[in-house]
């Protein structure tokens, strides 16, 4: 039990004002996780499967979408399955190279192993600049619960133009190529998912949802005590659509029939969520669920990549709402006209401790 003097955010508070990460920790050569980073038994619960039966996410393989021999439409088929039943899948084929991924990979490695002296310039909560470098979520929301077993470098456009040249140098040439690809890959991306709704058109592009997108590149250093931490906290996505590139490690979990179901890497594979804006705009015919990344054990350390697609610069003006064509008498719109960013502000505070941000924003 917490002596009665103890205050959690006072001790998150005064661990963030080091600069030094989880990855400082390590280091140090501790062997038992402060408390501020114990989260409670509830949290931590890993589900059995029902009648031993192992769950699998869905891989589908894009070779062959602009082909017109029957393959598009058995992709588009796949990808609504997987939309409406999972929430999560994975892709192969879908043209971001692998030496480009795992250079990526390799560069994000580099710069969270580097010396303290070396990252603390960018450690900062000032989310309105295009880097930071910082160690779990949001430090006023993590103090009510638990922080993360994580240290995060982020990188954002500045209005959809991304200054190459403010990444740190090294790992610049590794994430501009991998951006690069990135913006070929979301045209692709929304197309299908435009024509998996039933569309006729790029219906998600001409509302703008998937045309900008923001970096989070995760390190999650070994932990001495993994049964009593998780590296990122139940959660779901305040985007539209979630692009994901993970190591071999392993560790990252999707709650699909109240079962947590693990998302085991897969060779030249991107793991695509859906956020909660792509389940408000359609309706709820599309599903954005929630999931999360236990802690590493005592191996070797996590590397992820997560590509946040959100709307673009200027249509984050416009209120988002129910795709009309997707409505009926019989499938009433479910949502307000909501602000992208009138979203975020509230899922900060709101929806990262389990648990949906988006009934706030339900018609009644």
């Amino acid at each position: 039990m917490a002596a009665p003097d103890y205050s959690a955010e006072k001790e998150l508070y005064a661990f963030d004002d080091l600069k030094i990460g989880v990855k400082g920790l390590v280091d140090s050569g501790v062997t038992k996780i402060p408390r501020i980073f114990i989260h409670p038994p509830e949290s931590l619960k890993n589900s059995q499967p029902e009648n031993g039966v192992h769950l699998q996410i869905p891989v589908i393989d894009l070779k062959g979408f602009n082909e017109t021999d029957g393959g598009r439409e058995e992709i588009v088929n796949a990808i609504k399955d997987a939309c409406e039943t999972w929430g999560f899948f994975q892709i192969v084929n879908h043209g971001v190279p692998l030496a480009v991924m795992e250079e990526m990979l390799e560069g994000i490695r580099q710069f969270h192993e580097q010396p303290p002296e070396a990252k603390r310039e960018l450690y900062s909560r000032d989310y309105t600049r295009h880097v930071n470098y910082y160690c779990s979520g949001d430090l006023k929301v993590r103090a009510k619960s638990a922080a993360d077993w994580r240290d995060t470098l982020s990188f954002k456009a500045v209005d959809d133009h991304w200054d190459f040249e403010a990444l740190p140098q090294v790992c610049r040439n590794e994430v501009s190529e991998y951006v690069k690809n990135l913006i070929k890959l979301q045209d692709v991306l929304s197309e299908i998912l435009s024509e998996a709704l039933g569309l006729t058109t790029d219906h998600l592009a001409q509302m703008g949802c998937l045309k900008s997108f923001s970096l989070s590149c995760h390190y999650y250093p070994v932990c001495p005590e993994p049964d009593l931490t998780l590296g990122t906290i139940r959660h779901s996505d305040p985007s539209f659509l979630t692009l994901l590139l993970q190591d071999k490690i392993g560790g990252l979990q999707v709650l699909h029939k109240n079962q947590w179901v693990d998302v085991p890497p897969v060779d030249g594979a991107l793991v695509a969520n859906l956020g909660d804006f792509m389940q408000l705009v359609t309706n709820d015919k599309f599903k954005s669920v929630e999931h999360r990344v236990l802690a590493t054990p005592l191996v070797k350390p996590r590397i992820s990549v997560a590509s946040f697609l959100v709307p673009s610069a200027k249509d984050k003006l416009n209120p988002y709402k129910p795709i009309k064509e997707l409505l009926s008498e019989t499938n009433p719109p479910k949502y307000r006209d909501t602000l992208h960013g009138e979203y975020t502000a509230y899922y900060r505070v709101n929806g990262q401790n389990g648990g949906s941000a988006l009934p706030h924003f339900q018609l009644h």
